[in-house]
């Protein structure tokens, strides 16, 4: 049995974990991600690398980052939320461990995961779309991870839906994640909570009465109860959510979407309208199959899992 390590490094926290041939996580840690230089960050990537060692004799290592990687897995080009351009990240890390690093954009990094382990393990293709904070992507066709011609394929949530729209902090604005992700749910919880607070009572009452309080697992509790307001903002972020597949499989036509991230936890409150709106909009939709969609089943580990297995297969 071999082991690898995988490391999902996100704007907020490093999540490390050894993983063996089978996907299975064995041990892992976590650090916060430190702020400033792209130094303090590879620190801390080695120091959890060099943590879960002592325990396991590892063959390489597989980074998940938030962020455009290069063609050759080596190099971060562009990192918004890590100050990252250019980064040399596999060698820098190499270096450091001892070990040979393969570097991977996190959202692809899932989507391997869980077509090799999770939600897609019966399928030959998937298109995997990760609602969080934002939307990430990984695309497999055929048993293989699609990354495009320069590695950064996939970036879903940069599609412009709606011109001239809210901006985004890609330097572009009407992106689909501005209307379809963890930000454009507290969007749409807020409007109503400042517009209509009597629709809204509840969701003002869990933000403390202010709309500015509101956060994003407290809609998701407030449509858990069934309150109205709230299960209208997850049927607005569903409808979204099904466009963009049905705008995807006009393109790519995938037998199987998976749909994971934070907002996705909220399971059918978001899929089912999703589910709905897909089969509405899809092109020919009454003379085609049609995708299935189904939620992702390896949670938070699915990014370390995935840079695990990748680095596995170097």
């Amino acid at each position: 049995m071999s082991y690898t390590i995988g490391v999902d490094v996100g704007g907020t926290k490093v999540a490390a974990g050894v993983v063996d041939e089978e996907g299975k996580v064995l041990a892992s840690t976590r650090r916060p991600t430190p702020s400033g230089s792209p130094d303090h960050v590879e620190e801390t990537i080695a120091a959890v690398v060099t943590e879960l060692r002592r325990e396991y004799d590892v063959e390489a290592v597989g980074i998940g980052a938030a962020g455009f990687v290069d063609a050759d897995r080596s190099t971060v080009l562009f990192a918004p939320n890590l100050v990252w351009r250019g980064e040399p990240l596999r060698d820098d890390v190499a270096a450091r461990v001892g070990l040979p690093v393969v570097v991977e954009n996190d959202a692809n990094a899932a989507a391997w995961a869980e077509y090799r382990f999770g939600a897609g393990r019966d399928a030959r293709d998937l298109v995997c779309v990760t609602v969080g904070t934002g939307i990430g992507g990984g695309i497999v066709l055929d048993g293989a991870l699609y990354r495009g011609r320069f590695g950064i394929g996939a970036e879903f949530g940069h599609m412009r839906v709606v011109p001239d729209g809210r901006r985004c902090g890609c330097g572009q604005r009407g992106c689909w994640e501005q209307y379809c992700s963890g930000r454009a749910l507290l969007h749409e919880a807020r409007e109503i909570a400042d517009v209509q607070p009597e629709y809204g009572a509840r969701l003002l009452a869990l933000g403390g009465g202010e709309p500015e309080g509101i956060e994003a697992f407290e809609v998701t509790q407030a449509a858990r109860e069934g309150d109205p307001a709230a299960i209208a903002c997850f049927a607005e972020m569903g409808s979204w959510l099904g466009q963009g597949m049905a705008d995807l499989a006009a393109v790519l036509d995938p037998a199987l979407f998976v749909v994971g991230g934070g907002v996705a936890d909220a399971g059918d409150l978001l899929l089912a309208p999703a589910r709905v709106a897909f089969a509405e909009r899809l092109t020919g939709g009454s003379h085609r199959p049609i995708a299935e969609i189904r939620l992702a089943e390896l949670g938070n580990e699915a990014g370390l899992v995935g840079a695990a297995d990748l680095a596995r297969a170097r």
